[in-house]
């Protein structure tokens, strides 16, 4: 089965059950300051999962690209992937646990073809904050899935949240596929046994976690699922290594005929280079370019981690050929990926030069790596080379403790887990409209928003400006916020097809971002904006705006830091 068959198949099924098909949401969270990047199905439904009203009705799917981080250095084993897909499909507040077990079942059964004889599962084992979820197990077992294969493990293995300190969580349940085809499926399920993949995770948000730290019943129940893409497609295909789908395929015979080598001996390399150049492909075309912070940061390493064992240019037409058909936003922006790829090759191989002299001067393999970025494989070479010895264990535990100190600085910097919907942060969501409306008709009406983060403390919003802003458009700018705010406007909300919206939206924005039915925000005549909320209801709620902050972002890019006071 093809990556699109499969896309298509699951899409389609979800929707003869009465599922609302909607788009792939962009990978940088649009209303999230917590993480960097959206890390799964879910994530962009945050405010809708917690009572929002989604204009696709309460049963949705979709297929959603995610960028996850954590395991960057875990890449080039044969799951492990920077950029992947999910599929999923979420009820909020209507069907449960059974409907979304049985329809999971049929759709692995009947459109998939699995056998019933290599499938697994899960099931929560319960604790002093929830009991066993016996109800789960029984409905597995209803449909044919033998006690020998159903296991219940604790609440780190099937528990989902909450995603901050408080908000929705639950059990889950996980499906396993016994992937060797050589090797028959042993009859009792040790999840142990990494022969056994997870395929597929149904979460059931059954409770609410609050400050203290105590689980009550959810006001709204709702039904969260997530399935890895490439591990299915590889699955479903018998292959054992995501890497030899048609997601990644035509990118490995492309490096083994640039590099003369074969895929197979290569293996780790070849994967490095494939994931990588995939994830900073679909980076660059939602507008970040390398540099050495936030999200900057993460596609600079991914790019230089692949540019080391090669030139990578050649890749990326592969790459834009394979998703072209579900993401045509890539070969739109073909020239602009290839150019910051080039850029970031070329400055590259200035450090690596730079590095070299470093070496020769006896410098720490550690430093050589963190601040010249330079490989420890290539250190290794050289040292061999000049009959130098390195300390791999030394190296090995300084590793260790930066990779530790890296992910407490990330979890500092974005603690608060998904979507911090607290009524100050929603307060700085709407006065963002107010912002991007008074910059529109100060500096003109080709200004668009090109980014946005919102804590409980500030909002953060970039724009497109060719300079810097003087201080009376600054002045400008914030009179005109703090006008409509002590106007009183109320901020309206109305429901329509998106064809109508786009007529009446004063906002350019990317049609292919909403389903068919979206919501608009309304600020009177001053800001029309299409938006997922939520939303204040009167402009004087947000009492005084200040600009605190104004200064470059990336080139054409300005950034403003303002206040609520």
């Amino acid at each position: 089965m093809t990556s699109n068959e499969l896309r298509k198949k699951f899409l389609e099924f979800f929707k003869k059950k009465g599922h609302t098909i909607i788009p792939s949401a962009s990978l940088i969270p649009e209303n999230d300051p917590t993480v960097l990047f959206t890390t799964a199905g879910m994530h962009p439904l945050v405010p809708f999962l917690l009572g929002e009203k989604h204009p696709g009705g309460k049963k949705l799917t979709n297929c959603q690209k995610c960028i996850r981080t954590g395991d960057i250095d875990e890449v080039g084993d044969e799951t492990h992937h920077t950029f992947f897909e999910m599929l999923g499909n979420w009820s909020l507040g209507d069907y449960w646990k059974e409907d979304a077990i049985k329809w999971s079942f049929e759709f692995l059964m009947k459109e998939l073809k699995i056998s019933l004889s290599r499938l697994a599962v899960s099931c929560f084992a319960g604790d002093n904050d929830a009991p066993k979820d016996e109800e789960s197990a029984k409905i597995w077992q209803s449909l044919g899935i033998k006690k020998e294969r159903i296991v219940f493990l604790p609440k780190k293995d099937n528990w989902w949240g909450p995603a901050g300190q408080t908000g929705p969580c639950g059990p889950d349940t996980e499906m396993f596929y016994w992937m060797p085809d050589e090797i028959p499926a042993p009859k009792i399920f040790d999840p142990k046994d990494k022969n056994w993949v997870e395929i597929w995770n149904d979460v059931f948000m059954q409770y609410f976690k609050d400050e203290k730290g105590n689980y009550s019943e959810a006001k709204q129940k709702n039904v969260d699922t997530g399935m890895g893409f490439e591990r299915m497609l590889s699955a479903i295909n018998g292959l054992g290594d995501d890497y030899k789908t048609d997601v990644f395929w035509p990118i490995i015979e492309e490096l083994e005929k640039l590099s003369g080598k074969k895929y197979q001996g290569n293996k780790k390399e070849f994967r490095i280079i494939a994931d990588h150049i995939r994830a900073a492909v679909f980076l660059i075309s939602e507008g970040i370019s390398p540099s050495n912070v936030e999200r900057g940061y993460i596609l600079r390493r991914i790019l230089r981690r692949a540019i080391r064992y090669g030139k990578v240019l050649n890749l990326v037409p592969k790459v834009i050929g394979i998703y072209q058909d579900v993401y045509p936003e890539l070969k739109l922006r073909e020239e602009e990926i290839l150019s910051v790829i080039k850029n970031e090759e070329e400055k590259f191989r200035k450090t690596l030069e730079q590095g070299l002299r470093e070496f020769e001067k006896n410098t720490d393999p550690f430093i050589l790596f963190t601040t010249y970025g330079f490989p420890i494989e290539l250190t290794q070479e050289l040292a061999k080379e000049k009959g130098r010895e390195i300390d791999m264990e030394k190296f090995n535990n300084d590793f260790k403790k930066h990779q530790e100190l890296s992910r407490t600085a990330s979890s500092g910097m974005f603690k608060g887990g998904l979507a911090d919907t607290g009524e100050i942060a929603v307060k700085y969501h709407t006065a963002t409209h107010l912002l991007l409306a008074a910059l529109r008709q100060v500096l003109g009406p080709e200004t668009y928003q090109k980014g946005s983060n919102i804590t409980a403390e500030r909002l953060r919003f970039d724009f497109n400006y060719p300079q810097k802003l003087t201080a009376e458009q600054i002045k400008q700018v914030e009179d005109l916020v703090n006008q409509k705010i002590k106007d009183n406007i109320a901020v309206e909300m109305v429901e329509m097809p998106k064809r109508e919206a786009i007529k009446i939206a004063k906002i350019s924005f990317d049609p292919a971002k909403y389903g068919e039915m979206v919501k608009v925000y309304k600020i009177g005549d001053f800001s029309v904006e299409l938006c997922g909320g939520p939303h204040i209801k009167k402009t004087s709620e947000l009492g005084h705006f200040k600009i605190a902050k104004e200064e470059s972002s990336a080139a054409g890019i300005r950034r403003i830091k303002a206040i609520l006071i």
